[in-house]
C-alpha cells in the first residue's frame, strides 16, 4: 500500500489518534515507524487497521522540540502495542513519548551513547567504542511530562519495591529458544510482573539498509526468522516491487505461494516438536523433526538451502523450481495428512499436555487485537487477522482454505491453531501444484534498482503472525528509511500480562505456545 499519511499536529496526536480508534474503529495498531525527516525534524508514522473492514490509515506526526528534547504524546492508553512499539521509537531515535510509563531503552545498551537511526548519528568507532564492561543494570525507569509552564518533568519510578523476590530466566535459558531475559519478579512462586530484556543479538539491520542497494538488503531478511525467511524475503520484494509497478508473472506468484507455504508447514512442525520438548515430551519432538526433513528436502532441491532458503529476488525468483519440484510436494501432502493424527495421539491430546496448556496464558480477544498479537497465537483468540485473507497477495485470492480461529485463547488453543493451519497450507499447495502456468521466473530490472520516491508498506502472513516492512524512498539506489514489523515483539510485550498471577513453570509453557523466534525480534 502506498501511503497518503494523515498529518497530525504533535499537540493533538492524542486527541486525534482517540478520535480515530473510537470513533472510526481503528483498533489494531500495526506498527510505530520512528524517522528522521531531515529539516522537519524527527517523528513518527503510525499504521493504523479497521479490524472489522480491514481498511488501513497511516499516521504522521513531528515531535515537537522542547530544548535538546524530541516529544510526542504517548498513546499506550489506546493501543498496548504501543508501550514497546514507543520505546523502540526511543531507543533508536531519542524521541521521548509523554506518559509512558516505561521509557528505557529497548534494545541497546543503557550506556549506549546516541540515538543511531538519526542522520546526523557518529557511527565511528572513536565515537562507540566497543566495551568489555557489564552493562548497568537499572532498578528504575522514568517517565516524562510537561509541566504548566511547558517544562520537561523527569520522574524516576522504581522497577521493584523492598519485598519483591527477582530472578532472570535467560539470557541463556533452553526454553527461551535464543537470547533473551525475562526480568520474573516474585511473589514466592507466582509471577507478579515481567519485564523482558532485549537486544542480545541485535545487529543495527534497519540502519544496514540505509548503505546497503536494494538486492543487498535482500540477504538480511533471511537472518530475521530462519522459519519464516520465504515470508520475510516475500515482505521486502513486495514492497519494492509495488514501489516499482514490477508486474509478476503467474508462475511466479503460484511458485512463491507454494514456497510460502511450504516454509509455514517447516515452522510449524519445528513447533509442535519444540513445545513437546519444552514440557519434557522427547517423543513427540522427534516424530516432528522426522517429518520437517521431508519438507526441507524438497525445498532444498530448488533453493540449494536447508537452514535458510534465499529464493526470492525482486522481480522473480533465482531460479526456476526442480524438475522433480511437483512430484516431490504432491508425496510430501500425501505422507504428512496421518502424521498429523499421530502428533495428536502421542501429544496433543494427552491429559499431560492439556492439564499444561489449558488455562495458560489466557488473553481475550480483545487485549489480543490491543497488543497486536497475530498469527496462530492471537487466531486462538478469535482473531481474524490472517494477512492472506485480509490483504491478499501472490495467489491468496484464488484460493480456497480456511482461516483457522478458535476461541481456546490459552496456550491449548494456540497449539491447536498450528495444527489446524497445516491442513491449510496442505490444502493451499495441493491446489495450485498440478496447476503452474509456463511463463518466466524472472521479470528482468535493470542493473541499477532505484525506487521512485514515496512511502510504501507491504505484508505478508509469516508462520508466527503479520510481517511488514515499510520503505521511503527518495528516488536512490538505497533505501532512505526501511523498517521491518517483526512478528514476535508483539508476543514478548504480551507475555507479562498473560503470565501475571501464574507460576514460573507456567512461563515457559506460555513462551513455548507464543513461539517467538529471538533474532526476528532483536533484528
Amino acid at each position: 500500500m502506498k501511503l497518503n499519511n494523515i498529518e497530525i499536529q504533535s499537540g493533538q496526536l492524542a486527541v486525534e489518534m482517540a478520535r480515530l480508534k473510537n470513533e472510526r474503529h481503528f483498533d489494531y495498531l500495526v506498527t510505530i515507524i520512528g524517522e528522521d525527516f531531515g529539516e522537519e525534524g524527527l517523528g513518527c508514522i503510525y499504521i493504523l487497521e479497521n479490524t472489522q473492514t480491514h481498511e488501513r490509515v497511516s499516521v504522521r506526526s513531528i515531535a515537537q522540540l522542547n530544548g535538546d528534547d524530541y516529544l510526542l504524546d504517548t498513546v499506550t492508553n489506546l493501543w498496548k502495542a504501543a508501550d514497546f512499539l514507543e520505546r523502540e521509537v526511543y531507543d533508536f531515535l531519542g524521541i521521548k513519548f509523554l506518559g509512558h510509563p516505561d521509557m528505557r531503552r529497548l534494545f541497546l545498551r543503557n550506556d549506549f551513547k546516541g540515538y543511531p537511526l538519526r542522520k546526523n548519528f557518529d557511527d565511528s568507532p572513536e565515537s562507540n567504542a566497543f566495551t568489555l564492561e557489564d552493562d548497568v543494570e537499572l532498578d528504575a525507569t522514568y517517565q516524562y511530562s510537561l509541566d504548566d509552564t511547558g517544562k520537561l518533568i523527569e520522574k524516576r519510578v522504581p522497577l521493584f519495591g523492598d519485598e519483591d523476590f527477582v530472578i532472570n530466566i535467560g539470557p541463556q535459558h533452553p526454553s527461551t529458544h535464543g537470547v533473551l531475559r525475562l526480568q520474573c519478579v516474585l511473589n514466592g512462586e507466582t509471577v507478579k510482573h515481567i519485564y523482558p530484556h532485549l537486544g542480545y543479538i541485535h545487529r543495527g539491520i534497519e540502519k544496514m539498509c540505509e548503505a546497503y542497494t536494494y538486492p543487498q538488503t535482500l540477504a538480511l531478511t533471511d537472518r530475521l526468522d530462519y522459519l519464516s525467511a520465504m515470508m520475510n524475503r516475500h515482505a521486502l520484494v513486495g514492497v519494492i516491487e509495488e514501489a516499482m509497478g514490477v508486474e509478476l508473472t503467474d508462475r511466479i506468484k503460484y511458485i512463491r505461494t507454494i514456497m510460502d507455504e511450504l516454509q509455514r508447514i517447516d515452522s510449524h512442525l519445528l513447533y509442535l516438536g519444540c513445545c513437546a520438548q519444552d514440557l519434557g515430551a522427547l517423543t513427540a519432538f522427534l516424530y516432528s523433526m522426522r517429518d520437517r526433513e521431508h519438507v526441507l528436502n524438497v525445498m532444498e532441491e530448488t533453493t540449494g538451502g536447508r537452514l535458510i532458503q534465499n529464493y526470492y529476488r525482486i522481480g522473480g525468483l533465482q531460479a526456476d523450481i526442480d524438475p522433480h519440484f511437483v512430484d516431490n510436494c504432491k508425496q510430501l501432502c500425501t505422507y504428512l495428512k496421518p502424521m498429523l493424527q499421530e502428533y495428536m495421539d502421542v501429544f496433543g491430546s494427552n491429559v499431560i499436555t492439556e492439564n499444561r496448556f489449558q488455562g495458560i496464558g489466557v488473553m481475550d480477544k480483545e487485549n489480543i487485537i490491543s497488543f497486536g498479537v497475530t498469527g496462530p497465537s492471537g487466531r486462538a483468540s478469535d482473531w481474524k487477522s490472517d494477512v492472506r485473507k485480509n490483504h491478499p497477495y501472490a495467489m491468496y485470492d484464488k484460493v480456497d482454505f480456511e482461516e483457522i480461529t478458535n476461541n481456546h485463547c490459552d496456550s491449548y488453543g494456540r497449539y491447536l491453531a498450528r495444527v489446524e493451519e497445516i491442513k491449510q497450507s496442505i490444502r493451499i499447495i495441493e491446489q495450485l501444484i498440478d496447476n503452474i502456468p509456463e511463463g518466466d521466473f524472472y521479470v528482468k530490472q535493470k542493473p541499477i534498482i532505484k525506487v521512485p520516491e514515496g512511502q510504501w508498506y507491504f505484508s505478508t502472513e509469516g508462520a508466527r503472525g503479520e510481517v511488514g516492512v515499510y520503505l521511503d524512498s527518495k528516488g536512490d539506489k538505497s533505501p532512505y528509511r526501511l523498517k521491518i514489523r517483526p512478528m514476535g515483539l508483539n508476543h514478548v510485550a504480551a507475555m507479562d500480562e498473560m503470565i501475571r498471577g501464574l507460576k514460573v513453570a507456567d512461563l515457559v509453557t506460555v513462551g513455548a505456545a507464543l513461539d517467538f523466534v529471538v533474532p526476528d525480534i532483536d533484528r
